[in-house]
């Protein structure tokens, strides 16, 4: 849309007289007339214009012009009129392919020309407005996807921290999960939003203890068969409570609260699948989720030393663990150090 002090309209003609052609318009309505193309492309290069109105004539290459006009984005949707001499067709078909709105061929009448004219600067308007709508509306719609990606984001935060209230019995475990998950992923050459998708997904990978009673979830020692069923549940439970969401993050956490459980060789649970039959998610989580595991202290045992842990990894690739995602976890190591320094696993909460 042209600014107050931008010409609407901008007549390229070489007539000693264009007074005929700037009458043509409404009083009032600000008209600028420069002799010749390369006038035109300089005034052009700084602010569009309603109406570019050019007549052709000895000197002046209509079409090349026009040509060299429309290659300028701002200029999209300004509306060219050319009046042309010669030959009518052949003018009018290689105006029209270089980009003119219309095209009038002499000799002209002005009462037809005027409106011509001015029909193509409402055009022009009214495509600016459409234009400007679509912009505001496009900035509300982002700005209203950001807002809802934040309150998913927030709720999923809220769950993350009912999962640890309940069973974080070391301190940062879903912290970490979710760090060693973004080193995997990284390994693994995903993308920054689908790592970040994954690690704060796989925060919520044991929402189902919830329902897991205190005497299992919190006992000093070994569990019983039935505790060890009961507890096995909690996979199925947090699918369960998350799979329907309408949040493809809820989802996503549901696929992952499923099958980080289940094992590279067909003996995991709670559906027993193997190798690539278990989502990327899931096998990610499962190595991530197992090594804090190892390194954490817990109630009826000390943490693990990370190389003890991380020779158990080794020594599970392929059977308990995706060889990939072992790899690529391996691949981003001092990473894993540092986040452990950082927040250590080493002591009972």
């Amino acid at each position: 849309m042209t600014h107050a002090a931008d010409p609407a309209v901008v007549v390229v003609t070489a007539r000693p007289d264009p007074g005929g052609l700037t009458r043509l318009f409404a009083a009032g309505l600000p008209v600028l007339v420069v002799p010749t193309a390369g006038a035109a492309l300089d005034v052009l290069a700084r602010h569009a214009a309603d109406l570019v109105l050019i007549e052709s004539g000895p000197g002046l290459d209509a079409t090349a012009l026009i040509r060299s006009l429309r290659l300028r984005p701002h200029l999209a949707r300004s509306s060219i009129l050319l009046l042309a001499d010669g030959d009518p067709a052949e003018m009018r078909r290689r105006a029209l392919e270089a980009g003119a709105t219309d095209v009038v061929a002499a000799p002209f009448d002005e009462s037809d020309l005027a409106l011509r004219g001015r029909n193509l600067i409402a055009l022009a308007r009214a495509q600016g407005a459409v234009e400007s709508q679509a912009r505001t509306l496009a900035r509300e719609v982002e700005r209203a996807a950001a807002e809802s990606q934040e309150r998913e984001r927030e709720i999923i935060r809220r769950l993350m921290l009912a999962a640890e209230f309940r069973d974080d019995q070391a301190g940062d475990h879903l912290t970490r999960v979710a760090g060693c998950v973004l080193a995997i992923a990284d390994g693994l050459g995903l993308s920054e939003e689908e790592g970040n998708d994954i690690a704060l997904a796989s925060t919520m990978h044991d929402i189902g203890k919830i329902g897991v009673a205190d005497s299992i979830l919190r006992k000093p020692g070994p569990l019983t068969e039935p505790e060890r069923c009961e507890m096995m549940q909690h996979a199925l439970r947090g699918y369960r409570m998350l799979h329907d969401s309408p949040s493809r993050l809820l989802r996503l956490a549901a696929e992952i609260a499923l099958t980080h459980h289940e094992r590279w060789d067909g003996a995991g649970y709670p559906q027993g699948l193997k190798g690539t039959e278990i989502p990327l998610p899931g096998r990610i989580t499962a190595v991530a989720d197992v090594f804090d595991a190892l390194i954490s202290a817990r109630v009826y045992k000390p943490g693990w030393p990370l190389e003890r842990a991380r020779r158990f990894l080794e020594e599970q690739s392929g059977s308990h663990f995706d060889p990939d995602c072992v790899a690529a976890f391996l691949s981003r190591w001092e990473d894993v150090v540092a986040l452990v320094e950082e927040r250590p696993a080493d002591r009972a909460a």
